[in-house]
């Protein structure tokens, strides 16, 4: 049976998993660690209060809409026309554990084409402007859409409900997953190694900076978990690479002291 058997506990799952996965980040790379480590950060100066307050109160209006479209398609006669399971032997094991990566490739390659449309002249207010807002993102940011946006972004829940079977266990990871790596995107730090960008494995894979860049200039790189889209598409920034090698190789100004922010007028 399903978890959640109201709308109000799905969307308490999704706030609590907002709040815990986006406010640890914030927590240690902005407060705990923030002087130790701000020589690191992508773009060096910090959102101010107001983006903050912004990137949570928009997150809020997703969380509910983001809890809305899962509650109305399975608990709703809408049921009957997904494919979710609620026994886990009702499908094979290599099911069960093939259909990670088919959601993970399904879900990237939608949200690629979905956010390259976004950025059309005509699309770009409609759907697709309060995100940009934050042109220096923070954690917090991972769910500050726009409710024209968000619904389209839950969009993908219907998509892979409709066209594969799905268990909850299925939904529980990839959620997480996808809120992780979210976070992990707008985080404004680069955690991958040097060479990365450039390494076999590592040129396929979305990283901090590239999704960073795509905030900072509004072009190119649209990707979310991959970037196998943006290198097929000629849609990945030129200068990738070289910035991403520039964040990583940077050094601390003074080896023997902290490297501190300098104060910036709100």
């Amino acid at each position: 049976m399903f978890s959640a058997e109201t709308w109000y506990g799905l969307l308490t799952v999704i706030t609590l998993r907002y709040f815990l996965i986006a406010g640890v980040a914030y927590l240690i790379w902005y407060k705990i660690k923030k002087n130790k480590i701000a020589y690191k950060k992508i773009q060096p100066r910090f959102p101010q209060s107001k983006d903050y307050q912004r990137e949570i109160f928009f997150s809020l209006i997703t969380i509910v809409i983001f809890a809305a479209v899962p509650a109305a398609m399975l608990l709703t006669p809408f049921r009957q026309f997904t494919q979710y399971y609620q026994h886990i032997n009702q499908h094979s094991s290599w099911w069960f554990w093939l259909a990670f990566p088919v959601m993970f490739i399904v879900h990237d390659t939608y949200f690629y084409w979905m956010h390259r449309a976004m950025h059309h002249p005509k699309l770009f207010r409609l759907f697709h402007i309060v995100h940009h807002k934050s042109t220096n993102p923070s954690p917090w940011a991972s769910f500050a859409f726009q409710p024209a946006e968000a619904f389209f972004e839950a969009g993908i829940f219907i998509i892979l409900i409709m066209m594969m079977p799905l268990h909850l266990i299925h939904l529980f990871v990839f959620f997480l997953v996808m809120m992780v790596y979210n976070v992990y995107g707008h985080l404004g730090w680069e955690l991958y190694p040097a060479g990365f960008s450039k390494h076999p494995v590592g040129r396929w894979i979305n990283t901090s900076v590239n999704h960073n860049q795509h905030h900072q200039f509004f072009k190119g790189n649209y990707g979310l978990y991959f970037l196998f889209w943006d290198r097929a598409m000629g849609t990945i920034r030129a200068d990738y690479d070289e910035q991403f090698e520039k964040v990583a190789a940077r050094k601390p100004v003074k080896a023997d002291k902290e490297f501190v922010e300098p104060v910036m007028a709100e």
